[in-house]
C-alpha cells in the first residue's frame, strides 16, 4: 500500500477545509429508546448532512483538496448512491464537472439526487468489474480525476470530521459505533476517537449478509465481499487495503446484524425519533439491540450515516 494513512492532524485540516460547505449535524437522544435498550444513546445525525449522508464530508474534502490543474477536467467515480450524490454536489460547488458510473439497479432516489446535482451519469451492470471498466473509459476520455468512495486519503480524513464534531460536543462517550461498508467512515471515526481518548471503544456494525469486514477483522486477512444480500444497500462494498489497515489498528470490534433487526432498528428511529434514516444507518442501532450486554448502562455514540430512502419501497 503506497497511500498515506490519515492521522489526527489530517482530520483537523479537513475540517478547516470543508467547514464552510458542510452542515454541523445535530446530536439527538431518545428517552424511550434509552429505556428500551438500557443504555444512554447519542445519535450523530448525518442523515441531516448535505446530500443526505456523511459521504459529503469526504467528497467535499477530496474535491477541494485538488489543485486547479487536477480539478480542471472534473472528477469521476463509481458509486451506487451516496458517494455519487456527494461527489456531484461537491463538484457543483467547486464549479467543475462530475462523471458518475452507477449500477443500473441503484435506488431511484439516489439516481434522482445525482441527476439533480448535474452530474453526467453512465449506467452499468451491477458488478464491480463493470463499474471499474466504465470508469476507466470515462477517465481516459475526459481526463477527470478519480475520487474513490473510501480508498482515498482525503475522503477518509473528511469522514473523520463527523467524529471530531461528535467528541467535541460529547467527550465522555464509552463506546462509539458506526456502520461499515468500504470502511471510510469507521476509519475516519476510529482515527479521531483513538487520538482523543484511547479508552473509548470503537465498534463497527455490519449486516450479517454482507460480513466481509467482520470476516477480515476476525481472520486478520482482507476478505472480499461475496454475494452480499442485504437491505443496507450502502454497505455492500469490500474494505480496501487502507481501510483494513486502519480498522485492524484502531477498531475494537466488528459486530454483524441480522436483516430483521436492521428493519426493526430503522422503524424504531422513524417511530420514536420522528426522523428518516436509511437501512445502512440502522445497522449501528441494530448492533446495540442485538448485543445489550455490551452496551448496558454505557454512554454510546451512534453515527446515523444517512437518510436517503425510497419512500415507495419501505421495508415495514
Amino acid at each position: 500500500m503506497n497511500q498515506k494513512i490519515p492521522r489526527f492532524e489530517d482530520i483537523i485540516e479537513a475540517h478547516k477545509h470543508i467547514g464552510t460547505y458542510i452542515h454541523k449535524t445535530p446530536v439527538l437522544t431518545s428517552k424511550s429508546i434509552n429505556t428500551l435498550l438500557n443504555s444512554k444513546l447519542f445519535f450523530k445525525c448525518e442523515n441531516f448532512q448535505k446530500a443526505g449522508a456523511f459521504k459529503f464530508r469526504g467528497a467535499c474534502n477530496a474535491v477541494f483538496s485538488l489543485s486547479d490543474e487536477q480539478a480542471k477536467n472534473g472528477v469521476a467515480t463509481h458509486s451506487s448512491g451516496n458517494h455519487a450524490a456527494a461527489l456531484a454536489l461537491a463538484a457543483k460547488l467547486r464549479g467543475i464537472p462530475s462523471f458518475i458510473v452507477m449500477p443500473e439497479n441503484s435506488p431511484e432516489i439516489k439516481k434522482k439526487a445525482v441527476k439533480g446535482y448535474r452530474a453526467k451519469i453512465t449506467y452499468c451492470k451491477p458488478t464491480l468489474e463493470a463499474r471499474e471498466s466504465e470508469l476507466e473509459k470515462i477517465v481516459k476520455n475526459t481526463g477527470a480525476t478519480f475520487i474513490h468512495p473510501y480508498d482515498n486519503f482525503h475522503v477518509i480524513s473528511g469522514q473523520g470530521t463527523a467524529a471530531k464534531e461528535f467528541i467535541e460536543d460529547y467527550p465522555y462517550l464509552d463506546i462509539v459505533i458506526a456502520p461499515v461498508g468500504g470502511g471510510g467512515l469507521i476509519s475516519g471515526t476510529s482515527t479521531w476517537i483513538k487520538s482523543c481518548n484511547s479508552k473509548t471503544k470503537v465498534i463497527g456494525a455490519e449486516p450479517e449478509k454482507a460480513d466481509d469486514a467482520y470476516r477480515s477483522f476476525k481472520s486478520g486477512i482482507l476478505q472480499p465481499s461475496l454475494n452480499p444480500d442485504t437491505i443496507a444497500d450502502g454497505l455492500l462494498t469490500s474494505l480496501s487495503e487502507m481501510t483494513f489497515t486502519i480498522i485492524r489498528e484502531k477498531v475494537d470490534d466488528i459486530i454483524t446484524v441480522r436483516e430483521e433487526t436492521i428493519v426493526n432498528a430503522m422503524r424504531m428511529v422513524w417511530e420514536r425519533m420522528k426522523i428518516i434514516i436509511e437501512p445502512s444507518s440502522a445497522v449501528a442501532l441494530g448492533a446495540v439491540m442485538e448485543n445489550p450486554e455490551i452496551f448496558a448502562n454505557k454512554q454510546v455514540g451512534v453515527i446515523l450515516s444517512g437518510g436517503n430512502v425510497d419512500l415507495t419501497k419501505l421495508p415495514f
